[in-house]
């Protein structure tokens, strides 16, 4: 990991200080106006373009009477319009929060009456969940539909066709909120994150910037969505904080999807979750050059990378994929292997900029060898959730924020993943980490995924479980994947049940739902 480069170091510590100024408007300053910024496959937007289509968004807002610090929703699908929504309002001041676009049409009425979003601004796609449950929203004052037809709602491009494309930029604080993030929901309604002008800044300025190494010429690709915080970083903040260039994918992220606009669009970088890195892998059909001649680095986060996945990714393509850790508390990764730092199978080592801590349940340091739960001293820390007071004091704890992650360093400061916290259990008073036990089950030549977790045998004694989906057309039995389980991690961490499915449940970020397969195996 290389040293900070501070000559284009953001100043967020000044008293005034808007995101926008330092993300988009010094690009335009450096000579990038005409540079391409963002496509989506239909549309180009160059940084000049989206400078003033952001101030447009801006006064439109202020002609709709959002006032600053007050929230705006976004529905919206990963086109050009998403980043000139998003900037916009923070430019005018205005709190943006980008929501899922894979909630349900009662998830969406939880969380608009929980932000209190004045406007929503929406793909047309997306519509018909919604339209029942608008007009039950009563902070909700405008409806701006992204697309062709609004279908009696305000069009965003008719909106911003009569605006101005000159703004004087909020003068907002470094520790104003510019945005929140609500988080994934994966076992209850989502909470909303607050997160500053400065935290954008200090993602890019740390993994982006140290870890990551990203150029003014890359072209990235994100899987994941501009709503999800590593997507955010992954497609908005990163490269426009070196004034780089994002393809855009509005359609959900398939292998075949994502290696087609590889070839497309040639990619420096790709950001993947592991689930999609192993879906792509699966089919043995695919090339090299499929992945696109210019592919330099790829990157996983969203859940632990397996080993089995990284290797073979690496002897697939010749391109490593850097496997690291981040959240929606903490905006993106702090935590990651490093090009030339590599060891598949572990997080790696904590993003400089981050410190990290792995404490037992009374608090106090483990040493190495130990699992703790990880604590992340972190500059893009959120400052709570909304109406959460008390997950917020369990989660922010001063300087240290809770991940609710278990870990386990290794005498060359290496973390590795042992699960979440209320993954992990004991067999034989030994602590099991289920996703140990998961990537053994990887390296059997029949497993596409698997998931363990925790079941009461007839004594009432924790056992492992687990879930396995087996690659297509490949036969394997039970007791096969038990001794091949044995064989490497351990007799006593061997599934004592083994479940086959066609699937396993997930978030809509990817991530594998194991609180629904512990409801069925109590």
């Amino acid at each position: 990991m290389s040293t900070s480069d501070s000559r284009n170091a953001p100043a967020y510590n000044a008293v005034t200080y808007n995101a926008v100024t330092w993300l988009l408007d010094r690009n335009i300053d450096e000579g990038r106006g005409g540079k391409l910024a963002f496509t989506d496959t239909l549309r180009e937007l160059t940084y000049g373009e989206l400078q003033k289509q952001s101030r447009r968004v801006a006064n439109m807002l202020r002609r709709l009477g959002v006032r600053r610090e007050e929230r705006i929703a976004m529905i919206m699908l990963d086109t050009v319009d998403f980043p000139i929504v998003f900037l916009g309002a923070i430019r005018a001041g205005v709190v943006a929060v980008p929501l899922n676009t894979l909630l349900t049409s009662d998830q969406y009425a939880y969380v608009l009456a929980d932000c209190r979003a004045r406007v929503l601004f929406i793909s047309e796609a997306l519509l018909p969940v919604v339209k029942d449950m608008l007009g039950r929203m009563p902070a909700l004052e405008h409806v701006v539909v992204s697309g062709a037809n609004a279908h009696g709602y305000k069009r965003l491009s008719d909106e911003l066709a009569g605006e101005s494309d000159s703004f004087t930029t909020a003068a907002t604080h470094a520790d104003e909120p510019a945005f929140w993030l609500y988080s994934s929901g994966s076992t209850g309604m989502p909470k909303g994150v607050r997160h500053l002008h400065a935290n954008l800044a200090a993602t890019a300025d740390t993994y982006a910037r140290q870890v990551l190494g990203i150029r003014e010429d890359d072209v990235g690709l994100s899987a994941a969505k501009l709503f999800f915080a590593y997507g955010l970083g992954n497609a908005l903040t990163f490269p426009m904080s070196v004034g780089a260039t994002t393809v855009l994918n509005p359609e959900r992220p398939t292998p075949a999807a994502m290696f087609s606009l590889m070839n497309k669009y040639n990619p420096s970088i790709f950001f993947g979750v592991p689930t999609l890195f192993a879906a792509m892998l699966n089919d043995e059909t695919l090339k090299r050059e499929r992945a696109g001649s210019k592919l330099r680095i790829c990157i996983s986060a969203g859940e632990a990378l397996p080993e089995s996945v990284g290797n073979n990714w690496k002897a697939r393509f010749g391109v490593d994929i850097l496997d690291g850790v981040g959240s929606t508390e903490l905006l993106h990764i702090f935590m990651s292997n490093a090009p030339g730092d590599i060891k598949y199978g572990s997080s790696g080592r904590p993003v400089p900029g981050y410190k990290v801590r792995l404490v037992n349940e009374a608090g106090a340091d483990v040493p190495d060898g130990e699992v703790g739960e990880l604590l992340v001293d972190a500059p893009s820390a959120g400052e709570g959730y909304w109406n959460q007071r008390s997950k917020s004091r369990r989660t922010f704890g001063g300087r240290w924020t809770r991940t609710g992650d278990k870990y386990i360093r290794d005498a060359d400061g290496r973390y590795t993943f042992c699960g979440r916290s209320d993954d992990m259990f004991k067999v034989s008073g030994i602590w099991v980490s289920p996703f140990e036990v998961e990537q053994a089950l990887l390296t059997h030549p029949a497993v596409l995924e698997a998931a363990v977790v925790a079941r009461r045998d007839a004594d009432g004694l924790e056992k492992p479980m687990a879930h396995v989906v087996r690659k297509p057309g490949a036969e394997v039995d039970e007791a096969a994947l038990r001794e091949h389980v044995k064989a490497a991690v351990g007799l006593w961490k061997y599934p004592r049940w083994i479940a086959f499915a066609d699937e396993l449940p997930k978030t809509a970020t990817g991530k594998i739902q194991r609180f629904k397969l512990r409801e069925g195996a109590s």
